[in-house]
């Protein structure tokens, strides 16, 4: 068998031994085992397989020496014709140490023959380098584009990008400076930035692109100063009249306070007419008891009611000489609206001046009202608004009597809060919200008990 196996591998077309053939096994001295080779597992381990191995280790030696197959190449590039030595031309001169040296240096070194790849064999291609995702899909995104283009239709993104405005590349780069020059400008953290010169477009599709501040952050919440100028009255000397006026002042505060109290007393004071006596005492306690004549009189007449109620209806059918009466009436009254529509129309054409005054007395009515409106609106931000569930209210004035007023400023006493006058500024001025002292709640109740020894001694 290993004979045959030998004959077919040198039958193959295109093969070529380069090594000697290894000699066979002598297999006549020895006995050959009786296997079965109807079974799978047999036949690898007892099939001879050296020659065909010793066959396809040539084939690839004599790809990886010659790039292919030494029986499939021409005769030229196998041999080629031996004229012997060439001769040498006489050197006119000997050649430079400097050139010896260089022919040396330029040799490789001996490592790096080892590592250059000595096989003639082309590498495998790469077919995931060629692959890319979604090809298919990108194909044919490609093909409908230019079916488009064909067409004259301009595809939205290309015609974002016609849109842009153009970036002028006129404008340099600012050169940062190094952190080590100590001759550089203080730089301001807090300061405002300068206006970039670049895109608007690509600094919002990029992010960014600074928030636009809203106007109203600019404006402040209330017209009134931080600070506010007591009344002249309010000096330790003032004048008379000054100090007069600012007594007024505070004397028309607590008359309005003193009459939201008394409002707020008679709203919850009780009547005399509904606080008990003795008489409605006893009505309320004999109420029930005692029948009245009067109910049992009209009780027989409320069954008749009843009864007759309970009867019922019958509607009259309406003959046709009545349903065509109704209609003439009916459409009589039609004529008759649309008549005095008319009449109220031509009327009007007669009164064209009435109407224009009163279109021009309703339109300085409107112009007053807007201004009445917009007088109240600018009075409006100088008080304070509902920020809260709390209301605003003003802190009390601080005045003197005529009897306290001091001459100078030694005998001045000192009164109010300056802390306390910064906060109500801060709430009129709808900066913060009214707030009130939290109110302490005890968790637990006490409870009193009386010890024994104070039980004894009671």
């Amino acid at each position: 068998s290993n004979r045959r196996l030998r004959r077919m591998a040198a039958s193959q077309p295109g093969f070529l031994t380069l090594k000697p053939s290894s000699q066979p096994t002598d297999l006549v001295g020895s006995r050959r085992k009786r296997v079965n080779k109807n079974k799978k597992k047999n036949w690898n381990k007892f099939s001879d397989i050296t020659d065909v191995e010793e066959f396809l280790e040539d084939v690839r030696h004599q790809e990886r020496t010659t790039g292919g197959l030494l029986s499939e190449k021409s005769d030229d590039s196998l041999f080629f014709v031996d004229l012997g030595q060439p001769e040498k031309a006489e050197q006119k001169a000997e050649p430079d140490e400097g050139k010896k040296r260089k022919g040396k240096a330029t040799r490789p070194l001996r490592i790096d023959l080892i590592l250059q790849g000595d096989s003639l064999i082309p590498p495998p291609k790469d077919v995931l380098a060629y692959q890319r995702p979604n090809a298919k899909k990108l194909r044919r995104i490609a093909q409908k584009a230019e079916q488009l283009a064909a067409k004259g239709v301009v595809p939205r993104r290309r015609k974002q990008l016609l849109n842009r405005r153009p970036v002028d590349r006129t404008v340099k780069k600012a050169v940062t400076e190094a952190n080590n020059n100590p001759d550089r400008d203080y730089y301001d953290m807090w300061a405002q930035e300068s206006t970039s010169p670049a895109d608007p477009w690509y600094l919002q599709q990029t992010g960014k692109k600074q928030v636009k501040r809203p106007k109203k952050l600019s404006q402040k919440p209330s017209v009134l100063p931080a600070v506010e100028v007591i009344a002249p009255g309010g000096s330790y000397n003032p004048d008379f009249l000054s100090h007069q006026a600012l007594l007024q002042e505070a004397h028309e505060v607590e008359v309005k306070r003193k009459k939201q109290e008394d409002k707020l007393e008679k709203q919850l004071a009780v009547n005399r007419e509904d606080k008990a006596t003795a008489e409605t005492a006893l009505c309320e306690e004999v109420e029930g008891l005692i029948e009245d004549e009067e109910d049992e009189e009209t009780s027989p007449n409320k069954e008749d009611e009843e009864a007759s109620g309970a009867a019922i209806t019958v509607t009259e059918k309406k003959s046709e000489r009545q349903r065509k009466k109704e209609k003439a009436e009916k459409i009589k009254e039609q004529r008759q609206l649309s008549i005095k529509r008319q009449n109220v129309q031509q009327q009007q054409l007669f009164q064209l001046r009435s109407i224009k005054a009163a279109i021009k007395q309703q339109e300085q009515q409107t112009k007053k009202r807007r201004s009445e409106r917009k007088e109240k609106q600018e009075a409006q931000k100088a008080q304070p608004r509902r920020l809260g569930k709390l209301k605003f209210q003003a802190p009390d004035l601080e005045v003197q009597l005529s009897d306290e007023l001091a001459g100078s400023l030694r005998q001045l006493k000192p009164e109010g809060s300056i802390l306390k006058d910064r906060f109500k500024s801060l709430q009129k001025r709808n900066l913060i919200e009214p707030r009130e002292r939290a109110k302490f709640r005890r968790k637990l109740k006490v409870k009193y008990v009386e010890k024994r020894a104070f039980k004894e001694i009671t």
